[in-house]
């Protein structure tokens, strides 16, 4: 073959190599090579040869005239020699047989100490037709013929071995082409620093291709059909050889090819790109690139390593290695483009948990910590955790979170560079985690099965990819947030979102928004920065928030576990029984079991509670937040502006001054009703699960975010559908005022200082106070009461600030809203009150009957089983109740001392004053003595702090007349000696001071001056029915039997502002009516809604009732010196 040839086809070169060892086997087995005749002698005669050729020496060069000089004349210096000439033919030899070292002469093999080979079989097969040197026509022959060649086979005779002798034990071809290409190298960066004329390294450096394009196809053949070579036995040939050399790029690998001095058959770190570049311009011209390196991605990506149960904490850590050649491989562009392509790269036939073992990146993407996927991690770490030193687990969480950040970040790098290659690299990035997410939407139910879903760790991983992708647009100025689409659901269908709940639409709505927003036909899609943000948001849903709820579920298991142990080891009647052994065994299993879920919580917690996983996920869900607040904003401006103002100027007055933008609109964008309800799910959900686990790293970012994002909702609740979303936002709140390891509170002083809380926080606590009486929910009773303890805790965190007080007062100027949070919080007062007190009052009589224990013992045991769990349950109501009632009362006790003007109102003074006499007699009067309960701060009983405040409430009112009278009025519980018990109580226990105490005792000579003069204004003798409103009760005694009426003790006095109701026609009096539509917005005689805008004034039955007074009064001389605007008037609005 000439040097102007075209090269050889590597397939074509496999198949004549099969043929020729096909043709072999079927040759003469005593000799794979031709010998000559047997001969006498032992030793076998090496076939005759011919002679090489001499070499052509250079011819001198000529020598220059000189012409005759004096004599003594000084010697001239030489002129410097140049390079000697070049021959072409010496040269060619010489470097074919130094690459691939070889020989056709068996003296010059001889001469090189065997270091090369000498091709026998090449001579004696006639491919050198009698010329002994290498060159450029016979270089394929020879190098077939040296690949051919087994040194270990039995058939050379002894005198060939010696040939043989330094060719390496155990070399495979691929090692061997190895070394011929690095020796290549070598020789090209010789050739090029000799300056030869450029003709002549042209040439030599067409040799010099030929070479490479020889080596690196047989490469190729190798890595296609590694048998159709000689290998050695006991070693692994083809693609695993090139699989093991990308492995051994990690220094923390341990590949057969690692070491700092790689053998001269061995790839060093940097010679892999070089190779792996070589590889790509032979094959990726014709096409054939996937066919080559496509089983070496596939053995490289699905290594064993990656499946061990050790995962991460295996002690030969090979998925490094895994990773390192990965990213060697995607750092070349034709390489990248190749695995996505890939079959496996998104197999179209995996499942949910199929995928991340099918799909090429999913075996790198599932390695993580969770103990679910990874029990030994957990087992091998946090074994014993709750009796090994904290520092200890501190330790080992910290070794398994740097392990996880090296994971995490190639991982990321290695999308990262495979996204910059190309659209269609992008595309297929993007298709990949959609694919992930359209998957396992299961994993967003309620109770899922993890057996058809993908792993945490899985998810985890996908999700911290997307979010460092999320990085360069999330910038602190938000210069780039309106890059994201707002109509993103209805421009792609990457994400399907049809089967999702939505924030405030029906799905009609929702597929109606899609249609009239769908992009017209060759559209621009939406961009990078939009489907990375919304991806984002989606494996935030289906993976980060899954995970958490798992680790709550772990938390769960744990107390369960527990106190079913407690359960178990309290009651030690087995001891000494039948059952005896057992019951142990069973005692160890639960201990074995709670070791088990507390090391399965640790390895959890290693990567949700990392600092950095929080960091990113902080800037993430605030970014989310903001987004949603700058949606909502009719101004599309937040956050800068605040969504709380906008500055203008007006020209006429030369002013700057703002408009105030909170709440929200009432009229809600259907684009925004129409996302997701996960979309602000899960920013609620996990602000609540950082200001419970790390408010700390909200301290860096996210805070202010929080602050904002909660107010804005709180005073907009109306955007919300869902209520349980809406509570959890007070949620967020009330634990961002928590003190965290003696530090102060996430967000207390911000409450303080923050312009947007100083002129909201008040407004907000009070609508969301009021909003959250009717939910919808079947849990709205119970939902209610937590809610408006964490409104009474906030309250009491910011009340030392003047200007919350301030805002306070500003609130109770709309009238309206305020009586109905007063009345609200009267209603808590009075059933948690009554409940807590009732439900101690039940735990004194068990306890007391426990106390005897002849009378206890006389029980049978069912009966003393079942008073028992009467007596747990009835604790663990009364410490809710109680708990729940203590801050109603301290809120009270606050707004109280406040303002004083709301809780006058005729609709809200008599109630309160019957409330507050009512838990005055339950906590001094004769039922006290059953409130004496052991151990009373396990339910956070404190009989003499309440006491306290109830009698504060009343000192903060007891300048009021209407107060006075309202206690006064109070027929069922009021009575002298209560307040004269409580005064003793005080004192006694330095409960008030002595000023206090003589203010109360003024109160009640007041309480009981007014009592005189009700009960004369009472004495008026037969009043109609008509006037005390019973003229409805009567005519409505079917609804009475329905239960649809509940009459108000107001019902049965003398109206003062009759009125009529639009649909039932009752006449009830005013502040009757007021009072019941602050708990109910309905009739109370036919259910129809009803407002007191409604209501109509009954003008004529006022003026006869006013008549009617003026006559009984004249008649019974009981106007007692007062004129009737001096009587209390319960017509007031």
């Amino acid at each position: 073959m000439s040097s102007g040839q075209p090269l050889t086809n590597p397939t074509d070169d496999a198949d004549r190599i099969r043929m020729k060892r096909l043709a072999k086997l079927q040759a003469s087995s005593t000799s794979a090579f031709p010998t000559p005749s047997a001969s006498s002698s032992s030793s076998p005669v090496p076939s005759p040869v011919p002679s090489p050729r001499p070499k052509p020496s250079p011819s001198p060069a000529p020598k220059p005239a000189v012409a005759p000089t004096p004599a003594q004349v000084p010697q001239k210096r030489k002129a410097p020699i140049g390079p000697s000439p070049f021959n072409y033919d010496i040269w060619e030899n010489e470097t074919i047989g130094q690459v691939f070292l070889v020989s056709l002469d068996p003296a010059e093999s001889m001469k090189s100490e065997f270091e090369y080979v000498w091709l026998k079989s090449a001579v004696e097969n006639g491919s050198s037709d009698g010329d002994l040197r290498l060159n450029a026509d016979n270089l394929e022959s020879v190098v077939i013929a040296r690949l051919e060649l087994n040194p270990q086979s039995p058939e050379h005779d002894d005198e060939y071995r010696l040939f043989l002798s330094k060719v390496p034990s155990g070399l495979t071809v691929f090692e061997y082409l190895v070394g011929c290409w690095k020796r290549l190298n070598v020789a090209r960066a010789a050739l090029l620093k000799r300056g030869h004329p450029p003709a002549i390294i042209q040439r030599a450096l067409g040799l010099e291709e030929k070479m490479r394009h020889l080596i690196i196809s047989y490469i190729g053949i190798n890595f296609q059909a590694p048998d159709a070579f000689y290998a050695p036995a006991n070693k692994e040939v083809g693609p695993q050889e090139f699989v093991d050399v990308l492995l051994s790029l990690s220094t923390l690998s341990t590949g057969m090819y690692g070491g700092s001095t790689p053998s001269p058959n061995s790839l060093a770190d940097f010679e892999v790109p070089r190779l792996l570049q070589d590889i790509i311009q032979r094959f990726d011209p014709e096409g054939g690139l996937a066919e080559i390196l496509g089983p070496i991605v596939t053995k490289l990506l699905f290594h064993p390593c990656l499946f061990r149960e050790e995962g991460l904490a295996a002690s030969d850590p090979r998925w490094r290695g895994v990773l390192t050649g990965l990213e060697s491989l995607v750092d070349h562009k034709q390489i990248a483009i190749m695995i996505t392509k890939m079959d496996e790269w998104n197999p179209a036939d995996a499942t949910a948990v199929t995928f991340e073992k099918t799909s090429l990146m999913g075996p790198l993407l599932r390695l993580n910590v969770f103990s679910r996927e990874w029990p030994h991690i957990a087992k091998l770490y946090f074994s014993n955790a709750e009796t090994r030193p904290a520092m200890d687990v501190e330790s080992s969480q910290s070794s398994l979170r740097g392990t996880l950040k090296s994971l995490q970040s190639t991982l990321f790098q290695i999308f990262n560079t495979i996204v910059r290659v190309s659209p269609e690299c992008r595309e297929a990035v993007l298709a990949y985690f959609a694919r992930v997410i359209s998957l396992n939407l299961k994993r967003a139910g309620l109770q899922v099965d993890h057996a058809t879903v993908a792993s945490d760790g899985f998810m985890m991983n996908v999700h911290l990819v997307l979010l460092r992708f999320a990085e360069p647009f999330m910038d602190a100025q938000y210069t780039k947030i309106d890059r994201i689409d707002p109509l993103y659901y209805a421009h792609t269908s990457r994400i399907d979102v049809k089967e999702e709940t939505r924030i405030n639409a029906t799905s009609e709505e929702a597929a109606a928004w899609e249609k009239t927003h769908r992009l017209a036909p060759g559209a621009q899609p939406p961009n990078f920065i939009s489907d990375i943000f919304y991806l984002a948001l989606a494996t935030g849903h289906y993976g980060l928030q899954k995970t958490i709820h798992t680790l709550d579920d772990l938390n769960k298991e744990q107390d369960e576990v527990r106190r079913h142990l407690d359960n178990i080891t309290a009651d030690n009647t087995w001891m000494g029984t039948p059952i005896q052994a057992r019951v142990e065994a069973a005692i160890k299993q639960m201990k074995d079991e709670i070791d088990r879920i507390q090391a399965s919580q640790m390895a959890g917690i290693t990567q949700l509670y990392d600092p950095e996983f929080l960091f990113r996920n902080n800037t993430f869900t605030a970014f989310v937040a903001t987004w949603l607040i700058r949606y909502a904003d009719p101004r599309k401006a937040h956050p800068k502006p605040v969504v709380e103002f906008v500055s203008f100027f007006c020209l006429s007055r030369l002013v700057s001054r703002s408009c105030h933008r909170l709440p929200l609109p009432k009229e809600v964008p259907l684009g925004f009703r129409v996302l997701p309800e996960y979309v602000l799910e899960d920013v609620i959900d996990y602000f609540f699960f950082a200001v419970r686990h790390g408010p700390t790293s909200l301290e860096l970012t996210g805070k202010e975010e929080v602050l904002v994002f909660t107010l804005t909702f709180m005073l907009s609740t109306w955007w919300i559908k869902n209520p349980f979303l809406k509570n959890k936002i007070i949620d967020i709140l009330f634990c961002s005022c928590f003190t965290y390891r003696g530090q102060s509170s996430l967000l207390g002083p911000s409450l303080n200082s923050h312009p947007v809380a100083l002129k909201h926080l008040m407004p907000a606590l009070t609508h969301f106070y009021i909003e959250v009486e009717q939910t919808g929910a079947s849990s709205q009773f119970y939902d209610k009461f937590n809610a408006r303890r964490s409104i009474a805790f906030v309250l009491k965190t910011v009340w030392g600030n003047p200007a919350h007080r301030e805002a306070l007062k500003k609130e109770t100027q709309n009238i309206d809203k305020f009586v109905r949070f007063v009345n609200l919080m009267i209603n808590d007062v009075t059933y948690l009150m009554d409940e807590s007190l009732s439900e101690l009052a039940q735990i004194h009589t068990i306890q007391q009957e426990m106390g005897n224990q002849a009378a206890w013992a006389a029980l049978p045991l069912q009966q003393r089983r079942e008073r028992e769990a009467t007596l747990h349950n009835l604790e663990r109501q009364a410490t809710s109740y109680t708990q729940l009632g203590n801050s109603t009362v301290d809120m009270l006790k606050i707004f109280t001392a406040e303002t004083k003007e709301p809780f006058m109102l005729p609709e809200i003074v008599d109630r309160l004053a019957a409330m507050l006499d009512y838990n005055l007699d339950a906590l001094v009067g004769p039922r006290c003595t059953d409130l004496v309960v052991e151990n009373k701060e396990k339910y956070h009983f404190n009989p003499r702090q309440l006491l306290s405040d109830v009698v504060q409430v009343y000192l903060n009112l007891s300048t009021q007349p209407g107060f006075s009278r309202a206690v006064a009025g109070d027929g069922r519980s009021y009575r002298k000696e209560l307040f004269e018990g409580a005064a003793r109580r005080c004192s006694k226990y330095n409960l008030k001071s002595p000023n206090e105490i003589e203010q109360l005792r003024l109160f009640v000579v007041m309480v009981e001056e007014a009592k005189v003069t009700l009960e004369a204004e009472d004495d008026l003798g037969e009043v109609p029915d008509e006037f005390l409103g019973l003229s409805a009760l009567f005519s409505w005694p079917a609804l009475l039997n329905e239960h649809l009426f509940f009459p108000d003790p107001l019902m049965c006095t003398l109206m003062r502002d009759p009125v009529i109701l639009p649909s039932s026609r009752a006449v009830v009096d005013r502040s009757t009516i007021k009072s019941h539509l602050l708990s109910d917005a309905k009739d109370p005689f036919n259910r129809v809604p009803l407002t007191i805008e409604d209501v109509t004034p009954d003008t004529e039955l006022k003026e006869r009732i006013e008549a009617f007074l003026v006559e009984r009064r004249k008649s019974k001389g009981a106007g007692l010196g007062k004129q009737n605007d001096e009587v209390i008037q319960m017509n007031v609005d």
